[in-house]
């Protein structure tokens, strides 16, 4: 059966092997964040509705367990915000009332937490990943460009009442970007705000290769080790997006070589890619990221967007 909303499994670098469920529609996000892999957001909204139809979901997921072997984690995700869709929480409740040994994760932004309705809606996952790159407004602007009466500190006070009412794990990643978000100010502003939500854990990131905007450049270790000190947390991370094809144990050969003989014979964005190949962004850029670091291809912005050309 070809699937219409769940990829994978993939290897997740921060989950294991992961089963994705993109239960919103591509690039439609409340954000539009600079650093985004995925590309500009196309439809940025705070509106939430079932973008999607949570029944076909539902039916896609339920095939994929009876028919495979239970992966580590399902995670809701997508190249937008899945917390607009707002299927969200009764796709969480099908997977949990009739496959209870098996894990939920929720990839999100934060933004939608503002409406504490909606919180209810994710209590049932076991994992939630949420999003903070700055705890200060202008910088918020600068690196999350978001839909345009969102407010910081609403978010982070709708992170605190996620602490309140969930039971289950909450990793929040932190996206360093220089120059923007690893002043002093930043930094102590963010560390305030850890402190206030009591995530689990937190987990630094960086650039692995160029978002939407150009100029922007990576935090080197040195740097996110510096932050990591600042931050003075007792369980904090730096993110390593990076595995060698024998860490990943769902690496296909034939996918990679299709990419390559792509790119081969002409440029092409992640778009293309995604449609010429059939393969969800999100899974693409597994192959991507291994491509890029044993310096088969090279990412480079243009003004229709980030072009992957071979080496």
């Amino acid at each position: 059966m070809k699937y219409k909303y769940i990829f994978g499994p993939v290897p997740s670098r921060r989950l294991g092997v992961s089963l994705g469920v993109d239960i919103i529609p591509f690039k439609t996000c409340t954000f539009d964040c600079i650093y985004c892999e995925c590309g500009k957001t196309t439809v940025k909204t705070d509106i939430r509705k079932e973008y999607l139809n949570k029944h076909e979901i539902i039916s896609e997921i339920d095939h994929y367990l009876k028919h495979n072997p239970f992966p580590e984690i399902i995670t809701l995700s997508g190249s937008g915000e899945p917390m607009l869709n707002t299927g969200m929480g009764d796709i969480i409740s099908f997977i949990k009332n009739n496959y209870p040994d098996l894990k939920v994760g929720l990839i999100t932004n934060s933004s939608v937490f503002v409406n504490k309705e909606t919180i209810n809606e994710a209590v049932n996952a076991d994992i939630i990943l949420p999003s903070l790159d700055s705890a200060i407004q202008a910088s918020f602007e600068i690196i999350n460009r978001p839909y345009h009466d969102i407010d910081i500190n609403d978010i982070i006070e709708g992170l605190i009442s996620l602490r309140h009412l969930f039971p289950g794990k909450i990793w929040l990643e932190i996206f360093i970007l220089p120059g923007i978000n690893d002043d002093t100010e930043n930094i102590e502003a963010l560390k305030n705000a850890i402190k206030r939500i009591r995530p689990d854990r937190v987990q630094l990131n960086t650039l692995d290769r160029p978002g939407v905007e150009d100029n922007l450049k990576p935090a080197d270790k040195s740097l996110l080790e510096k932050i990591r000190s600042q931050m003075d947390f007792p369980s904090i991370e730096i993110i390593s997006k990076y595995k060698s094809r024998k860490e990943i144990s769902s690496f296909r050969q034939d996918m990679e070589d299709a990419i390559l003989a792509t790119v081969k014979r002409r440029p092409c964005t992640v778009d293309d890619l995604s449609e010429i190949l059939g393969l969800n962004i999100l899974e693409l850029n597994k192959y991507l990221d291994v491509l890029i670091k044993d310096k088969l291809l090279i990412a480079e912005t243009e003004e229709r967007g980030i072009f992957l050309r071979a080496l």
